[in-house]
């Protein structure tokens, strides 16, 4: 299935039949854009340059009253909106509707006593990191400070101590979010549990605009962690060698196995420039000594090409991962595995290093769960797949043809998993129409018959459909 929506490209509705935006813009603080305006280009810019908006309407909130004016603006036009906090994660492009780009709503607050912090809808975990390292303390950020900390909650969010603590999204507290009524709510399990419980695993911008959320905060000031390189030619020996490492993993370690190809760039250091390793990485929330014995594991086995893995100040947690933060075209999907068969090691190794050419994927990465996300959590949440264990993403980076290559590239590795995976989509590792298509597929029966019903109480005329596909598609 392609990830690449139909409507982008299209052409921007005329705002000639639109309501006048005078009205609009005398009661908002922050901008108000259509396509004549020098700014429209990049406020419609996306991360993935595979997409771009072309909305009617583009609003820059300055404060959530913007949000509020916003959405009532969007009610009295009839135009479905869009939300866009960072860029990451896109749905369908907001191609002739209104685009809320939540970037200059991006305040964040850390409370030290309380071990929380309230986070607007534009901030990126880049600037929750050194406010909750100022006091000690750690979000439960993903492997990029980099990313909208909103829209990486709201959709799951599992991190790197995601088998000690939870799920990202297992940590709110409270919600504030415009929802279709151009209404300001806080929402909590006491003053609304239903659309508290669907925010959260339901997503933002699909229930309503999230202009903030109350967080929990860890006791968290450095783990062990680190990566373990090593050849790509005896991937599948370390891959069989990591299914055994993590059976019986305490949940003080959350880890992945990658099958990475460096590109050949200067930015790439030497040792690893245009080179192709099998990864075992991750953090371990415990005493050196306990580290070091589980990475004997490793070390008693095989030397790595490279060993970083050591004690890490919880403020160099993006070295674990070293995600690219520069924009770029590309795509992303994702499966679950049931098991870390040999047929499906086989599979992705094939896929990912033996090719004449260069392998159209970047990185394919699983992601061992489990641990405290498939316990109920102390405020239950929408989110599905809580005793799935291995989560597999797939990542390409291309453009234009090369794109539509790397796509169906992808769409025949999935169909050769198909004997492994589940069929359900973590959604965090989607975009596109792909997102949107497999939206369904994230929930089981009884989380969707809830989820369609909260949708149409608060979003009756589906003001809000270029986010997750809720409710039907309502």
């Amino acid at each position: 299935m392609s990830t690449t929506s139909p409507l982008a490209g299209r052409a921007v509705t005329s705002t000639t039949h639109l309501p006048s935006l005078d009205g609009l813009r005398a009661r908002s603080t922050g901008a108000v854009l259509t396509p004549d305006d020098a700014a429209y280009p990049a406020a419609t810019s996306v991360w993935n340059l595979a997409y771009r908006h072309h909305a009617a309407v583009v609003v820059v909130p300055a404060t959530a009253n913007d949000v509020v004016e916003a959405v009532r603006y969007a009610g009295a036009a009839d135009l479905p909106v869009a939300v866009q906090a960072t860029g990451h994660g896109i749905g369908l492009p907001a191609d002739g509707g209104l685009l809320i780009v939540m970037s200059e709503l991006a305040g964040v607050a850390v409370d030290a006593d309380a071990w929380t912090a309230r986070i607007e809808g534009g901030a990126k975990w880049e600037r929750v990191l050194p406010l909750a390292v100022g006091a000690g303390l750690a979000p439960l950020l993903g492997s990029t400070p980099d990313v909208g900390a909103v829209g990486y909650t709201l959709g799951g969010g599992m991190g790197w101590f995601a088998r000690r603590y939870g799920l990202s999204s297992d940590h709110v507290r409270a919600i504030e979010v415009v929802t279709a009524d151009g209404e300001l709510r806080r929402v909590t399990a006491d003053t609304d549990a239903d659309l508290f419980w669907a925010l959260r695993g339901g997503g933002a911008g699909s229930l309503g605009v999230v202009t903030a959320i109350e967080i929990d905060l860890m006791p968290i000031t450095s783990m062990y962690a680190g990566n373990l390189l090593y050849p790509a030619a005896i991937a599948r020996e370390v891959a069989a060698r990591y299914r055994d490492w993590i059976t019986d993993a305490p949940d003080e370690l959350t880890s992945s196995l990658s099958f990475m190809n460096f590109p050949p760039l200067d930015d790439v250091p030497a040792p690893i420039r245009g080179q192709s390793f099998a990864i075992v990485r991750g953090a371990f929330l415990g005493s050196d000594d306990d580290g070091r014995a589980l990475l004997d594991h490793w070390r008693s086995w095989r030397e790595p090409t490279i060993d970083s893995w050591g004690r890490m100040p919880f403020a160099d947690v993006a070295l674990i991962s070293n995600d690219p933060v520069d924009p770029m075209p590309g795509m992303s999907s994702t499966e679950w595995l049931v098991s870390l068969d040999d047929g499906a090691i086989d599979a992705l190794a094939r896929a990912s290093f033996e090719h004449d050419g260069p392998s159209p994927l970047t990185f394919v990465e699983i992601r061992h769960a489990g641990g405290a996300i498939s316990r109920s959590p102390s405020r239950p949440s929408a989110y599905s797949q809580r005793h799935e264990q291995y989560l597999l993403q797939m990542v390409g980076v291309a453009g234009g043809p090369e794109l539509v290559a790397l796509e169906r590239f992808v769409a025949d590795l999935r169909t050769q998993l198909s004997p492994w995976t589940t069929g359900g989509a973590y959604l965090n590792f989607l975009e596109g129409e792909e997102k949107v298509a497999r939206t369904r597929s994230a929930f089981d029966a009884a989380t969707w018959e809830r989820l369609v019903a909260i949708k149409r109480r608060f979003d009756p005329n589906g003001r809000f459909r270029h986010g997750l596909a809720l409710a039907g598609g309502v």
